[in-house]
C-alpha cells in the first residue's frame, strides 16, 4: 500500500491504461494489497500459477497455497510491460505492473482445484464462463481500499484487536449464522487443543459466492445484529473481502492460510466445508469429511491446528447436544431443513428460536 498521497500520484503516473475491476477481481486485489494473501504481492505469473494448480504450493518453496490467484482478461493487446490503473467505479484502487500473460488450461485447472472440470460445479462454471481467455501476472501496488457497506479490516488491524499470546479459533461462514452455528463456534473453545483462555474470530466472507447464496451486504447486516444480540466477550468479529470458489478441500486450505495471516492459530473445519452440489444431479461433489481430513493432514505445514466442527442437534430435553449423545440417550430431536426455513420465511410463519435468532430473522425478512 502507498503510504502518502505523493506515493500514490507517482504510482498512478506510471499507468498507461485503466481497467474496471469485476467484483471477484476487486476482492482478490484487496487481499493482495492488505496482506490477506501474503506472501504473494501480485497476481500469479504462469510459473506460480502452475505450481499452485499442480502441487498446491508456491514455486521453489514449501509454502502452501490452496488456490491460484489470477487476473483474467479478454484483451488481446494488454500484456507485459504495461502498468494498468485498476478502478472500482471512479475510485482508484491499485496499479498493476503486468509482467506475464498466458493462456491457462482451464479444464485442467478445474480438475486439479475443484476435482472436476464439469461446469455443473459452480467454481468450474465461474472459470469457464466468467473468466477471460488470458491470465495476467504482475505486481500490485495499493492506492485506496474499496468503499464497502461493511468495513473489512486489514490483517494487521485484526491482529491488533486480538488478545496477545492466546489461541484464536477462526470460524468461516458465507451464510447467516443460526443457533447451531453459534453453538458450534462457542463450543470450539472447549476443544482439547485450544487453551482455556482462547477466543473465537468469526470471520465471514462477504464477497461473491455461488448464485443462490444471500447477498454479501444482507449477510453483513445479519452479523452486525447478532454481534449486538450475543455480546460475547470471547467472540471477535471481522469481515473478509473474499470470493468463494466452492472448492471443498482445496478451499479449506486457502481459508486456513488467509486466517493465519489474520492472527488465527486454529481453524474450525465444518462438515462439507466450501462444498457444492451438482447443478444437474444435485449430488455433492465432495465427501462430508473430505475437507476435514485434508485440512488435518496439511495443518502442520501451515503452522495451524484444526478444530473439527461438532455435529450438533437440538433436542427437547437438553437443547443442543452432539448427535451421538442424542442417539445414545434416546433424546427427541427437532429438525428444520433449509428449504422449510425459507418456506416459513416467505409465508410469514414464526421461526422457532432454537433454530434462528430473532434479530437475524428480522433482517432477512426485511430484505426478502
Amino acid at each position: 500500500m502507498c503510504k502518502t498521497e505523493e506515493e500514490k500520484a507517482a504510482a498512478v503516473a506510471k499507468c498507461t491504461q485503466e481497467l474496471q475491476l469485476s467484483p471477484r477481481q476487486l476482492c482478490d486485489t484487496e487481499l493482495i494489497m492488505i496482506g490477506g494473501f501474503s506472501p504473494i504481492t501480485g497476481f500469479m505469473d504462469e510459473k506460480t500459477y502452475k505450481s499452485v494448480v499442480d502441487d498446491m504450493k508456491l514455486p521453489d518453496s514449501d509454502l502452501i497455497f490452496g488456490l491460484p490467484v489470477v487476473f483474467d482478461t479478454n484483451d488481446e493487446n494488454l500484456g507485459p510491460g504495461t502498468t494498468v490503473l485498476l478502478k472500482d467505479g471512479d475510485r482508484e484502487i491499485a496499479t498493476f505492473e503486468i509482467t506475464d500473460k498466458f493462456v491457462p488450461d482451464k479444464p485442467y485447472e478445474c480438475l486439479k482445484c475443484y476435482g472436476t472440470s464439469a461446469i455443473e460445479h459452480p467454481g468450474a462454471l465461474m472459470v469457464a464462463t466468467e473468466r477471460g481467455k488470458f491470465y495476467l501476472g504482475g505486481k500490485i501496488t495499493g492506492l485506496n481500499l474499496p468503499i464497502r457497506e461493511f468495513d473489512c479490516k486489514t490483517p494487521s488491524e485484526v491482529r491488533s484487536t486480538l488478545p496477545a499470546g492466546t489461541d484464536v479459533v477462526a470460524f468461516q461462514c458465507r451464510n447467516p449464522i443460526h443457533r447451531a452455528h453459534y453453538e458450534l463456534f462457542t463450543r470450539a473453545l472447549d476443544a482439547e487443543n485450544v487453551a482455556g483462555d482462547g477466543v473465537v474470530l468469526v470471520h465471514p466472507t462477504c464477497g461473491p459466492t455461488q448464485a443462490d447464496d444471500i447477498p454479501g451486504d444482507v449477510r453483513y447486516k445479519t452479523y452486525e445484529v447478532l454481534k449486538e444480540e450475543t455480546h460475547n466477550p470471547r467472540t471477535f468479529w471481522a469481515y473478509l473481502p473474499y470470493s468463494m470458489h466452492m472448492a471443498g478441500p482445496r478451499e479449506a486450505i486457502q481459508h486456513m492460510m488467509i486466517r493465519k495471516n489474520y492472527g488465527c492459530t486454529h481453524f474450525i473445519i465444518g462438515r462439507d466445508m466450501a462444498g457444492s452440489k451438482s447443478s444437474v444431479t444435485g449430488e455433492d461433489f465432495y465427501e462430508p469429511y473430505e475437507a476435514q481430513d485434508f485440512a488435518a493432514e496439511m495443518a502442520p505445514k501451515l503452522g495451524m491446528q484444526t478444530v473439527p466442527s461438532l455435529n450438533l442437534v437440538y433436542t427437547e430435553e437438553k437443547g443442543y447436544v452432539t448427535a451421538d449423545q442424542a442417539d445414545q440417550e434416546g433424546l427427541h430431536q427437532l429438525k428444520l431443513s433449509g428449504t422449510k426455513f425459507r418456506q416459513m420465511m416467505r409465508s410469514g410463519e414464526d421461526i422457532p428460536e432454537w433454530f434462528a435468532f430473532k434479530s437475524v430473522v428480522s433482517v432477512l425478512r426485511d430484505h426478502m
